[in-house]
Order: structure tokens, then sequence, then C-alpha cells
């Protein structure tokens, strides 16, 4: 081989690694720019973290908050109310047995009246028996 041939392969062989170079520093510099894109969407996805950890925060602080008003009202609800419940039930139940002894009170006059009534026809008659037998 001459060395004209020679040269010619190597410019051959070095134009196609002129453009396999080519081609490398396209494909690096796409790497680049998804690189620099990557970058951009972690940024972001570290920021929407950040804001997910802040709203958490409020979130338990708000937890907190209203397990503190829970405990509050059971304990309202055993220390007072069902107290007051309770004494109510037991004026209601003395209200009950007042009721009950009035009634019955009620009761023994309405029979009471009764046996006068019937006293008096009773007298009347003999008055009227009396009358008539003298």
């Amino acid at each position: 081989m001459s060395d004209n041939e020679i040269l010619q392969q190597i410019l051959a062989v070095t134009q196609s690694l002129k453009a396999d170079v080519s081609s490398l520093k396209t494909d690096v510099s796409s790497l680049k720019t998804d690189v620099e894109s990557l970058k951009t969407d972690m940024k972001t996805v570290k920021s929407d973290v950040q804001d997910l950890k802040s709203d958490v925060r409020t979130l338990k602080t708000d937890m907190q908050d209203t397990k503190h008003r829970i405990t509050s009202l059971e304990l309202t609800l055993e220390n007072e109310t069902n107290r007051n419940i309770r004494l109510i039930a037991e004026g209601h139940l003395d209200l009950g047995r007042k009721l009950d002894q009035a009634l019955m009170v009620e009761n023994q006059k309405e029979m009471l009246l009764i046996r006068v009534n019937t006293l008096e026809n009773e007298m009347r008659k003999l008055k009227e028996q009396m009358v008539t037998t003298s």
C-alpha cells in the first residue's frame, strides 16, 4: 500500500472519529440539559417536601389542641354534666314521690267527701223517718 492510500485511510478514520466525537458532544450536551432539568425538578421536590413538613407540623399542633379539647370536654362531662343530670334526676324522683303523696291525700279527701255525702243522705232519711213517724 502506498503512502497516499494509507493517508486516505487515516483521513477516513479521522473523519469517522470526528463524526463520532461530534455525536458524543451532542449526546453530552443533551445529558447536560437533562441534568439541569433534573436539578430544577429536585429543587421543586425539595421545596414541596419542606411545605409538606410544615403542613404536617401544623396538623400535629392542631391534633394536640383537639386532643386537649376532647380531654377537657370528657372531664366536664364526667365531673359536671353527669353529676348535674344525676341531681336533676334525683329531684324528679322527689317530685314523683311528692306527687304520689299529694294524690294520696287528694284520694283520701275524695273518699271523705263521698262518706260525708253518704252520711248526710242517711241523716236526711232518718230525719224524714222521724218526722213521718211522729
